[in-house]
């Protein structure tokens, strides 16, 4: 137990000397003074300038009641002005949160620079995240004019088939990758989807792939729009990540739902339920995955 009677300020800077030995939340770690006060402007810097009153255990160590199993990224943060963490770490907001609460500021920039630059996937993520999609798809048969020339037109037919996709996640973060990986082809330019209700975390995507005998411009009249998928190339130039977009058309609805699964596997979701026919899964009509 700790002792609840804390030093003053006075009694504090005289009795703290180094090593410094802290027990936070359990977990045990030596230091020295000048590490603790790198930050001057931090809770840390307060507390071991003698600015702030600091607990002690019965074994004399200085008691931080705090989730000491992350702070050994702050103490090693503080020792060498660098971030390390190990590949695949997964307590990065438990991290900042913890960094924001002792107040160092040049770490909490450190977190951020790291989050944009880590893929999704290895940030975490909360278990048990779930994606439910359902898939539609119709035909559809449109009748347009063919210019051959003035006053020459030739009336002819064509059948496109739309296709529809109702997607619930409640994973948010992945949400956004999946704005990201998935976009339109428009008149403009490549424009991302956005969910249609974000505070329900839902995504909804509309494309028609256009048929070779549909001219582009009678196809732009309709206002139809193609769906691609993009998949980011880092290349590192000056330290600096730079991303080259390669958009890949989506043809039919078995390639959304292989890209799909590319995606959210890569992100260790797992296949839970397929409708019809689980053995069939790129010819679905719904399908729901949970992160494991």
């Amino acid at each position: 137990m700790p002792n609840l009677n804390p030093l003053d300020g006075h009694e504090n800077r005289n009795s703290l000397q180094d090593p410094v030995s802290l027990n936070v939340g359990g977990e045990i770690y030596t230091t020295t003074l000048d590490t603790l006060t790198r930050c001057r402007d931090s809770m840390l810097g307060a507390m071991f300038t003698g600015q702030m009153p600091v607990l002690r255990d019965h074994g004399g160590n200085v008691f931080i009641d705090r989730d000491g199993k992350v702070f050994r990224y702050i103490l090693n943060y503080l020792r060498s002005s660098s971030l390390d963490l190990p590949d695949g770490f997964a307590e990065l907001s438990l991290l900042r949160r913890e960094a924001d609460f002792f107040q160092i500021r040049p770490l909490l920039e450190e977190i951020c620079r790291y989050e944009a630059s880590v893929p999704l996937g290895l940030r975490g993520g909360p278990l048990g995240a779930m994606i439910v999609v359902n898939v539609y798809s119709k035909v559809r048969v449109l009748h347009f004019n063919l210019r051959h020339g003035p006053e020459n037109y030739e009336l002819r037919t064509c059948s496109v088939r739309a296709f529809s996709v109702d997607l619930f996640c409640t994973w948010r973060a992945f949400m956004a990758l999946l704005c990201e990986r998935f976009s339109y082809r428009t008149p403009q330019g490549l424009a991302s989807p956005s969910p249609y209700n974000p505070t329900n975390n839902r995504l909804k995507l509309e494309w028609v792939p256009r048929p070779d005998e549909l001219p582009r411009d009678q196809y732009d009249k309709q206002r139809y729009r193609e769906l691609t998928v993009c998949y980011p190339e880092p290349a590192q130039s000056d330290d600096i990540l730079d991303t080259h977009r390669n958009p890949s058309d989506i043809a039919d609805m078995q390639g959304f739902v292989e890209e799909l699964l590319k995606v959210s596997l890569a992100e260790g979701f797992k296949v839970d339920l397929v409708t019809p026919d689980p053995a069939e899964i790129l010819n679905c009509t719904s399908l729901r995955l949970v992160k494991c």
